[in-house]
């Protein structure tokens, strides 16, 4: 037999659970054509894998790639830990549907610290159009999901009330047509704006039409809170058959599961995602304005922030002055990631930096919004962190439910460390060195379980006659690099990767090839 490439002398640890097993695995026009003794066999391509272990390509179930996958640094990050698919359109904010000027600039303009700008886009985008911008420009595979807010906003702007017959109306047309033009679910972020002034009842309807697709949501409260957030998701599956999707499930692991598990007996298809980090890392508005601040409405926000004040905002900059003066607790867990303007600030804490510009850290905070005219962001130390949170963790993590999301941000100067280590920390330290899953599981739960997921066909396997999204790791050296002091630090482990059947690192170095393509659901 002749092949395109053959990866020799590997373990395969297939993705189905089974246990790894030695064969060598032929791919021949972009799928895997035989998987066993091979060794004779001549290819144009041979990789050898001795003492490694050849693994399904890993899926970022929340990736905030949109523009970013464009860049060559994101996907050298990515393959270099052996993650093939990014999962896009997170937290309800992305690029399309978006019919009107208004509502892609808000969209590109208020998720400017988490998306970044397009490279390839500048106006109203259809869904249709945005996956094909995909295809073949990118080393990495992508896949969609329709963003609640942006959609929201498209139909009745920033307003902070329930939509109305026609609204709905109007939403529920765009996700059908964005279905019909292969994005793999709806996302939400309900502790952003406009996503958060919807109520459960608008959630489910616009949930309808997904059909079988998951409802991938930034759910309303988090961590300690939690169970405000899971209460809304079950009522939201149950109003609508929807299968949900919990994007970065985070807190204490004795309020999380006994919620996963609650949701289970009531007969909700639940999954969820996590990254193996305690801090997090969002837009500062979101930090830092309180819900009755017009973050929707970028220009009124600022406003209110600025110092020149009517007299209509100067009772409500009174207010917020107030709030803030109470939340000393805040300011030194925030680091700054992205401050367009302010780039020596990146990477400081907020109280830091405050003191270096010669003010309050309340004031930096409110010079550094109205500056960067609300597109700052931040990495924010959760307030589990320390051991109980490290142990939380591994718990979740264990879930049958779970499946691996990095959350990964590239903007800015000081991005948080899990875009560039998210997966190789997965790998490296909770299945080599704290066992929390076996290499089986490990695939399963960041390949195959994510690939039936977003139902992407052929892939998630490594079996002849699926895609050949192909990753060869070395199990005794795979590690993340990537620190909060340095977080574009590449890690380590993974040099071979294909992506469907096409080499796009070879020897950890990119080979310059682009086959990904915008996956759409079978």
């Amino acid at each position: 037999m002749t092949f395109d490439v053959l990866i020799t002398g590997g373990r395969v640890v297939d993705g189905t659970g089974a246990p790894a097993f030695r064969a060598d695995v032929g791919v021949r026009g972009g799928r895997v054509e035989a998987v066993g003794r091979l060794g004779a066999a001549e290819a144009a391509v041979r990789i050898d894998a001795a003492g490694k272990l050849v693994l399904p390509g890993l899926v970022d179930c929340h990736a905030h790639g949109d523009a970013a996958v464009f860049d060559p640094l994101v996907q050298h990050a990515a393959l270099r830990q052996g993650v093939t698919t990014f999962v896009l359109g997170q937290d309800g904010l992305s690029f399309a549907p978006a019919t009107s000027p208004a509502a892609f600039a808000y969209a590109s303009r208020y998720f400017a610290a988490v998306n970044g700008p397009h490279p390839h886009v500048d106006g109203p985008v259809s869904v249709a159009d945005l996956l094909a911008g995909y295809d073949g420009r990118t080393a990495l595979n992508t896949v969609y999901l329709l963003p609640h807010a942006t959609i929201r906003f498209d139909a009745m702007g920033p307003a902070d009330r329930a939509a109305d017959g026609d609204e709905l109306r109007a939403m529920l047309r765009a996700v059908e047509t964005g279905l019909a033009e292969g994005a793999a679910g709806l996302s939400s972020g309900l502790e952003y704006a406009p996503g958060r002034y919807a109520d459960a009842a608008e959630l489910a309807a616009l949930c309808a039409p997904l059909g079988g697709l998951p409802y991938v949501t930034h759910m309303r409260a988090y961590g300690a809170s939690a169970s405000v957030g899971m209460t809304e998701v079950v009522e939201i599956a149950r109003r609508s058959g929807a299968a949900v999707h919990v994007s970065h499930l985070h807190g204490p692991a004795s309020i999380l599961l006994p919620l996963v598990e609650d949701a289970r007996r009531q007969d909700v298809d639940l999954t969820f995602d996590t990254y193996p980090y305690l801090r997090a890392s969002t837009i500062l508005a979101m930090v830092t304005l309180p819900p009755w601040v017009p973050a929707a409405d970028p220009d009124r926000a600022v406003a209110m922030l600025s110092s020149e004040l009517s007299s209509e905002l100067s009772s409500e900059r009174e207010r917020l002055a107030g709030e803030w003066a109470g939340r000393d607790d805040l300011w030194p867990r925030i680091t700054l990631s992205h401050a367009p303007g302010f780039e020596w600030a990146e990477g400081m804490t907020l109280p830091a930096a405050a003191a270096e510009y010669g003010v309050t850290p309340a004031e930096f905070c409110r010079v550094l919004l109205v500056k960067t005219r609300l597109q700052a962001g931040c990495v924010r130390a959760r307030p589990d962190e320390g051991p109980a949170g490290e142990e939380s963790v591994r718990a979740v993590m264990r879930d049958p439910g779970h499946t691996g999301g990095s959350d990964g941000i590239y903007v800015g100067g000081h991005p948080h460390p899990r875009g560039f280590g998210a997966f190789a920390r997965y790998l490296g330290r909770h299945v080599r060195e704290l066992g929390d899953l076996t290499w089986e599981q490990a695939a399963v739960h960041l390949a195959s379980h994510p690939a039936r997921r977003f139902r992407l066909p052929d892939r998630g396997l490594v079996r002849r006659g699926q895609v050949a999204d192909l990753v060869v790791v070395d199990p005794a050296t795979v590690a993340d690099t990537a620190t909060y002091e340095k977080p574009r630090s590449l890690a380590v482990g993974v040099d071979d990767v294909l992506v469907g059947g096409v080499p796009v690192l070879r020897g950890g170095e990119l080979t310059g090839a682009t086959p990904g393509r915008a996956l759409r659901p079978a």
